[in-house]
């Protein structure tokens, strides 16, 4: 544990391109994809692959034992609590992959913040200062899920905060789409518009290729 206060801790999960809460098995397969990449054989004299082939293996070399990425992760959160910023923290960015989901389906929220050393995101709790989570929203409440990133910077005593609401596609909205989506395809009464009784989709069809058709042959005469 003493080997790791005497100099500045590296990132290995931003030179494995991970966040904090990889498993074993995302560590080791990233590992493989990397060392592959930027292998010396594969990249001859090139300094900078060589470098960020030493990165990824001092990276995993690390993270991949249990024990040693227990010990960095502790030290590394020391540090960042240790090197405080005097400037009033900001957030970057803050964004998910979805805003209206159904119960149980996956999101994933990303952020990243500035001269924060402490930034935590509720309902989850602490995380780093940027990254990555995917999760799957099981509760609603009045169809909405409220996720609130909280960036403080303890030395200066201010926070700043924002907040996503992600919304719930209700079971009438679904039923609707559906509803909607099987009418397309439905076969219709017969008409003296439609003697065949074709869906909906079809006659659509039919109507954009008829169209294509015309704007091609127009273009020709051009």
């Amino acid at each position: 544990m003493q080997g790791y206060q005497h100099f500045l801790l590296k990132d290995y999960y931003y030179f494995l391109g991970i966040t904090p809460d990889a498993s074993a098995e995302d560590i080791r397969r990233v590992y493989r994809k990397l060392s592959l990449k930027y292998h010396p054989d594969k990249n001859a004299n090139d300094e900078f692959f060589e470098k960020r082939f030493r990165e990824v293996q001092e990276a995993y070399n690390t993270l991949a034992d249990a024990e040693k990425r227990r010990l960095y992760d502790e030290n590394y959160q020391h540090q960042q609590r240790s090197y405080r910023s005097a400037l009033p923290p900001v957030i970057q960015s803050f964004h998910t992959t979805k805003v209206r989901v159904r119960k149980g389906e996956e999101v994933t929220v990303t952020w990243k913040t500035n001269n924060a050393d402490v930034v935590k995101i509720l309902p989850f709790g602490l995380v780093r200062a940027y990254g990555e989570k995917t999760f799957k929203i099981t509760e609603f409440k009045d169809g909405k899920f409220q996720l609130l990133l909280h960036a403080s910077n303890t030395l200066m005593n201010k926070t700043v905060v924002k907040a996503l609401i992600i919304t719930q596609i209700s079971s009438a909205e679904q039923e609707t789409f559906k509803d909607s989506m099987e009418e397309l395809f439905r076969n219709q009464k017969r008409t003296p518009a439609n003697p065949s009784g074709q869906p909906k989709f079809f006659r659509f069809l039919m109507i954009l290729v008829l169209l294509l058709l015309a704007v091609y042959f127009l273009m020709k005469e051009i």
